[in-house]
């Protein structure tokens, strides 16, 4: 049985379409009122429960049995007032996972955080899998919950979990336009008259849950891995949509 967080999420349903097409069991989890697409996995072979990543025995529960996790659940927010919710949902909600899936002895657990999470070097151009996390640089709430969450997972790994860790850049895919990366494609329907300069990487929501499945199924753990296709400008990106 394959245990979902976060499968009415963006990144969650896509991951849920790929997962279907394997025929093998699948319980999702999602809260109460989570907004479900009409006859979206009519044709799949998903139980849903109802629960959160807060609730712990609900997560006792539903993983019972099962033997894979793909962590998606998250909240994301750049705003400062969220500040409180970001650190509640995003680590003491992976830290419970982490929790129940020792216990229940999960064979594996793949966690998407993001890159939001990885350290950025001053003096670095690039990026990569060991920047070190600089305590006195420039985050973002978002990043510094995900780092956290990250270092949840990281102890479950020292605890004897096997698991792995993805890093996506912004991922793009299909989805309802109005929540999340999806609304870009709303704004562009929209026209939207003007963008910001800079740019940031991009990768397909299809790549990322593709990638998340190979790592499921191989003997990899104990690592990360950023996930990027290329980086683009803000003009190309928006114009490209346009």
């Amino acid at each position: 049985m394959i245990f979902v967080t976060g499968g009415t999420g963006f990144l969650g349903r896509h991951l849920l379409r790929a997962l279907v097409l394997q025929n093998e069991p699948i319980r999702a989890l999602k809260r109460l009122n989570s907004k479900m697409l009409q006859d979206e996995f009519k044709h799949g072979t998903i139980e849903w429960v109802d629960g959160n990543i807060l609730d712990i025995p609900s997560l006792e529960e539903y993983m019972k049995g099962c033997s894979e996790v793909y962590h998606c659940a998250g909240m994301v927010s750049f705003q400062s007032r969220h500040r409180a919710a970001l650190m509640k949902v995003n680590v003491e909600g992976t830290a419970n996972i982490v929790n129940v899936a020792l216990e229940k002895n999960i064979r594996k657990m793949v966690y998407v955080s993001s890159v939001a999470a990885i350290g950025r070097a001053l003096n670095e151009v690039n990026v990569t899998e060991a920047t070190e996390w600089d305590e006195n640089g420039v985050h973002s709430n978002y990043g510094i919950s995900k780092f956290l969450a990250e270092r949840e997972v990281w102890r479950g790994i020292a605890e004897g979990l096997k698991a792995v860790i993805v890093n996506p850049s912004v991922i793009i895919g299909d989805g309802n336009w109005q929540e999340g990366t999806p609304r870009f494609f709303l704004n562009g329907w929209r026209e939207m008259p003007a963008y910001t300069t800079g740019g940031t990487g991009f990768v397909a929501a299809k790549d990322v849950v593709e990638i998340m499945m190979r790592l499921m199924k191989s003997e990899i753990h104990r690592e990360r891995f950023i996930l990027n296709a290329e980086d683009w400008s803000y003009q190309k990106f928006l114009f490209q949509i346009a």
